[in-house]
């Protein structure tokens, strides 16, 4: 539950759904194309009693959905949605923050690469509509009506 200052803020309520480091290694793994429960427990180490609650959270959540196996087996899928490949930017913006603050020079870690030139994927940036790249001291809060 939010507490009275913060229930208007997008950053606390996202992170009530998506604020814990197995979700977000979760949608992690389902943006690499894992699908199966069998497949997030390999290859996250997770318990089976913790995985399951974290998929139905985020199946409850909207971002992923519970699907017969694409397959034709008896098995079911985790899906991405639309709403929960709208967490990618998050997940990039993490991973590059990780890459440039948590990494020793020469340590070995993974990298996010462009499928069509097998090159590094550019640094995201926040940005201006009309184009200026942002920085905090750029940017303020306001309080808004949703359009829905």
């Amino acid at each position: 539950m939010l507490d009275e200052r913060n229930n208007q803020c997008p950053v606390a309520r996202a992170l009530k759904v998506i604020g814990d480091r197995w979700s977000l290694m979760i949608l992690r793994d389902a943006f690499d194309g894992l699908r199966r429960f069998s497949e997030f427990q390999k290859n996250l180490g997770l318990a089976k009693n913790i995985l399951a609650s974290r998929l139905k959270q985020l199946v409850e959540s909207g971002l992923l959905e519970l699907r017969p196996a694409s397959d034709g087996s008896a098995y079911k899928e985790y899906v991405m949605t639309e709403q929960g490949c709208a967490v990618f930017p998050i997940v990039i913006g993490m991973r590059q923050w990780g890459e440039r603050f948590l990494f020793e020079a020469g340590e070995t870690r993974s990298q996010l690469v462009d499928n069509a030139t097998g090159q590094p994927i550019d640094t995201l940036v926040v940005r201006a509509k009309d184009g200026r790249i942002l920085s905090p001291e750029d940017c303020h809060r306001q309080a808004v009506r949703h359009s829905g």
